[in-house]
């Protein structure tokens, strides 16, 4: 890797673990804020395991004690990397703003924030918004999660129009943690553990609703949870349990795997497994139980279990190790906890904008000696492990961005976020459209714009390009004063004097929402300029995919781009006919033969 550029401006600060030596042409810079923060050093794993994802080299032979082994590297592997640490259990506000600030005038590109609020309330009380409003200002980009809330409607975060808002997927690799009954039945759940049981092995079940300690307490020892069951009778057996919202899986495991309450100190309490039911179906790999027998099954064999429990007199089973599945189908899925849109500050601005992988993702940790469920006899701790969350799909969307910022490097950020929303792609790898958790076709509040195709994206023929003036415009729309605006902004602007929220539709983004679309017969028309960054001539003829009952006509339907003419707009109007109440989904292509440049919609139809 070559030095470091000249136009770097950040420093590495020293602490008792950590000095200027430790950084180089690779790590550039490293800092740490708020006084709870001694070092820069990362030792909850969170930020190793994403800023790996992003920006790691090349790793051959990482795996996770053997399971997806193969070569790792990030998204853009001969990026530079500077970390600013803001949390540590908490993440301050000002910590958060001092940290972007500082970011900006060390001279990054982009800001990778796999952190923020679980609720927004306004775009400028929450410092990512702000923050990342400034970054905007200077040329640099924001990428953020969009939250783990989901599937519930209104729960993305991170919404403004300056912020590249990203979901998260499932990728075409499984893990599976075969179940195997007394009967001679076998289950497939999936899980990462990596029990040294057998086929020969053979453990006594217990199912928590059965050693309840009294029956006030059936549904919760149902769920397992702690205090609720007979440590005495789940000792020596592989416990069962039934998952729900309620259920935290790491606390019934760390229960289970060491003491199985408080006041249960012996050795004896126990447990030699657990096996954890989705009742929702919604099975994700979730942290490694080490050595620890566990796996996660879903509903119907579920239910095969706890009536081989209930029938049997003396119900045995054992769980056998993981093992890698790859080319896993369908794949990918919207992963069940990635938030959902629309936005909750407002509906006419389509949040997220896109899914990238985020389930079971492997990459850097930090070694932990004593890890949840230990570590195989005669191994070191664990460079390499598996997390999952919208934080883990962030950094591959920022690893692209990266590269297409080295392959176009006087691309805006702004057009590479056009370019990898219009080449998103909604197929999945059985070629059929891209599902949900709930097995149903996601939509663009599930997926945005679709999963990333960071090779399309490199060509996309159109893209939307959204300035500084748009941002500034969506805040008038919002119903921000003038004088509010100066003040975060610091730019001499006035709003349009005709400034209300629908108008938010016409900012030019490479995505279109439109909320409340009077069914009465009103017509709403919202406006979008396109840039031909391909063949200095060429014609797109545009395509409308509808639902039945919407009206979608654009104008022109033809765009002729030639020498001299790089920007043309257009026109799209909705209309009601007969479209179902709520909202709406479909898509706009434009088309020269070469490129598709897909621009999805949702309306709002009331």
């Amino acid at each position: 890797m070559s030095e470091v550029p000249s136009r770097w401006k950040g420093v590495c600060m020293e602490s008792s673990d950590f000095k200027k030596s430790n950084c180089n042409r690779k790590l550039i810079g490293a800092r740490f804020y708020a006084k709870a923060h001694s070092s820069p050093r990362d030792y909850g794993g969170h930020g190793t395991h994403t800023a790996s994802t992003a920006a790691g080299a090349h790793v051959p032979n990482a795996s996770y004690f053997g399971l997806a082994r193969g070569t790792a590297r990030g998204g853009s592997p001969y990026s530079r990397i500077a970390i600013y640490k803001v949390c540590e259990r908490r993440c301050p506000g000002a910590a958060i703003l001092q940290a972007m600030d500082d970011a900006i005038h060390d001279g990054v590109d982009i800001m990778s924030l796999s952190l923020g609020p679980q609720s927004e309330s306004d775009f400028f009380k929450h410092p990512i918004s702000i923050g990342a409003f400034h970054a905007a200002q200077r040329g640099v980009m924001a990428v953020c999660a969009a939250g783990n809330s989901g599937p519930n409607p209104f729960t993305v975060i991170n919404t403004a129009p300056w912020i590249f808002t990203v979901g998260a997927s499932t990728i075409d690799r499984d893990f599976l943690s075969t179940v195997l009954l007394g009967k001679g039945k076998s289950t497939k759940g999936t899980a990462i553990n990596l029990s040294k049981l057998s086929r020969s092995v053979s453990i006594p079940l217990a199912y928590g609703k059965n050693i309840a300690v009294n029956s006030t307490v059936l549904s919760e020892a149902r769920r397992c949870q702690p205090g609720s069951y007979d440590p005495e009778k789940v000792a020596g057996k592989i416990l069962v349990c039934i998952r729900s919202e309620l259920i935290d899986t790491k606390e019934v495991m760390q229960s289970v795997a060491s003491n199985i309450n408080a006041e249960a100190k012996s050795l004896t309490s126990i447990a030699k497994g657990l096996i954890i039911v989705n009742d929702d179906e919604k099975i994700w790999p979730s942290s490694s139980a080490g050595i620890f027998p566990y796996a996660e099954v879903g509903k119907l064999a579920g239910l095969q279990i706890i009536k081989y429990i209930n029938s049997n007199k003396n119900p045995t089973a054992t769980i056998l190790p993981t093992v890698t599945v790859p080319g896993y189908k369908p794949a990918p899925v919207v992963a069940y906890f990635s938030s959902r849109g629309p936005g909750m500050l407002t509906q006419n601005l389509l949040k997220p904008d896109v899914t990238a992988p985020g389930v079971t993702i492997l990459a850097a940790i930090v070694p932990k000696p004593t890890e949840l469920g230990g570590i195989p006899a005669g191994e070191k701790p664990a460079t390499y492990g598996f997390q999952s969350g919208t934080s883990m799909a962030c950094p591959h969307v920022t690893g692209a961005v990266a590269v297409m910022k080295s392959v176009h490097p006087k691309w805006s950020y702004s057009m590479i976020k056009s370019a990898l929303m219009t080449t998103a792609s909604v197929y999945d790898n059985r070629g059929k459209r891209i599902t949900n958790s709930s097995r149903n076709y996601a939509n663009p509040h599930d997926i945005g714009a679709g999963e990333i195709n960071p090779l399309r994206a490199l060509n996309p023929g159109l893209v939307f390009t959204t300035s500084t003036t748009d941002y500034l415009r969506f805040l008038c729309f919002f119903g921000y004063p003038e004088k509010q605006i100066l003040k975060v902004s610091k730019t001499k602007f006035n709003c349009p004097r005709k400034s209300t929220e629908k108008l938010i539709s016409n900012i030019n983004y490479p995505s279109i929402s439109v909320s409340k679309l009077d069914s009465r017969g009103a017509v709403r028309t919202v406006i979008r300029t396109a840039t031909n960054v391909g063949s200095p001539n060429a014609t797109y003829m545009s395509t409308v995919n509808a639902p039945s009952g919407l009206s979608v006509k654009v104008f022109p339907e033809k765009l002729v781009f030639f020498q001299g003419v790089e920007r043309l707009s257009f026109k799209v109007s909705f209309y009601s006919k007969q479209a179902s109440s709520g909202y709406n989904f479909g898509s706009i292509t434009w088309s020269d033969n070469q490129h598709s440049v897909r621009m999805v919609f949702a309306v709002d139809v009331e």
